[in-house]
């Protein structure tokens, strides 16, 4: 597909932002097009949650505060919507009384989009799909980096002797081979834990971390040349918990910790993933119940646009 052809958003000059189905970003929906080269997708479910409820809602609410976003990126210098075709492919529905069956459902409607050649950047929903979306990004492409974003580790073993939930996602992923445990990472990661034993489990399991107190520490350049020297050039999966963000920035989430990442220091780690080979995404646990004037909605949108910005091909210099 030539790049006259990419089919964009809705122009906001003809039809008011706030007019017209919400799709994320205005962007055209799955069926309006020929082919497409990435697709937005929500999975609302949160049957995994430890604690706040309200996931669910996540997708939809994500793509409402996307509505603002604009064609053209200046910080990456690149219009993402005109150099690869980006629909909205609506959602990816599951169990709601059926963890294990919604698990299944998940990884079998991710697998319907990528084998027609898409990558999938996802809006959640609770951080247990990220388990059934790396089984799908690994089926291609073999074990995979991991940049996890997240105010905590979620490679806890279990919950209530339940071994799939919202907190064990990256420990099942280890334990089944999906991950490249020479080159996964935690960024953003603070908050007590249950005992040093968490992290000396978290490195066996193949992650080095970043702690949200080391941006004060160490600054965000020093940061992005961290993560990206442990991803070096592997085919890299990103998995963006909102609530790596400080209440401050993002309220409207299940398990808010003190002492979090700003907006800013977030974009400005994703920017740096551009040149990165980025196989798939996923932004999680935005819960609007606990959202106040889309505060939360708006940097999740924004985090999204900047990975499918990231996603984006490059001319060649």
């Amino acid at each position: 597909m030539s790049s006259s052809s990419f089919v964009g958003p809705t122009d906001s000059s003809k039809t008011p932002r706030y007019a017209g189905i919400a799709t994320f970003s205005l962007l055209p929906r799955l069926e309006d097009v020929d082919r497409a080269d990435i697709a937005v997708v929500g999975i609302p479910f949160d049957g995994g949650v430890s604690y706040r409820p309200g996931a669910r809602f996540g997708p939809s609410h994500v793509r409402e505060a996307s509505r603002l976003l604009r064609p053209y990126n200046p910080v990456q210098d690149i219009e993402p919507y005109a150099t690869q075709q980006v629909v909205d492919a609506g959602d990816i529905a599951a169990n709601p009384f059926n963890l294990e069956a919604a698990v299944a459902e998940i990884e079998a409607g991710a697998h319907a989009l990528t084998e027609q050649g898409m990558r999938l950047v996802v809006i959640g929903g609770d951080h247990t799909i990220a388990l059934p979306l790396l089984r799908n990004v690994v089926a291609e492409h073999g074990p995979v980096a991991v940049i996890h974003f997240d105010a905590h580790l979620d490679t806890w073993d279990t919950y209530f002797g339940a071994p799939v939930t919202h907190g064990t996602p990256f420990r099942r992923a280890s334990e089944e081979g999906l991950i490249d445990q020479t080159a996964s990472i935690h960024v953003g990661t603070r908050g007590p834990l249950y005992g040093r034993e968490d992290l000396r489990d978290d490195e066996r399991l193949g992650f080095a971390v970043i702690g949200a107190h080391e941006f004060e520490t160490d600054g965000v350049t020093a940061i992005i040349e961290r993560v990206r020297k442990r991803v070096g050039d592997r085919p890299l999966y990103v998995s963006i918990d909102i609530d790596v963000l400080d209440p401050a920035h993002a309220p409207g989430t299940g398990t808010p910790e003190a002492g979090g990442l700003t907006s800013r220091e977030l974009l400005a780690v994703i920017r740096s993933l551009a040149s990165l080979n980025i196989v798939g995404a996923d932004v999680v646990e935005v819960a609007p119940a606990y959202d106040h004037a889309q505060i939360t909605a708006v940097a999740a949108s924004h985090v999204v646009y900047e990975l499918i910005s990231a996603m984006a091909p490059r001319a060649s210099v």
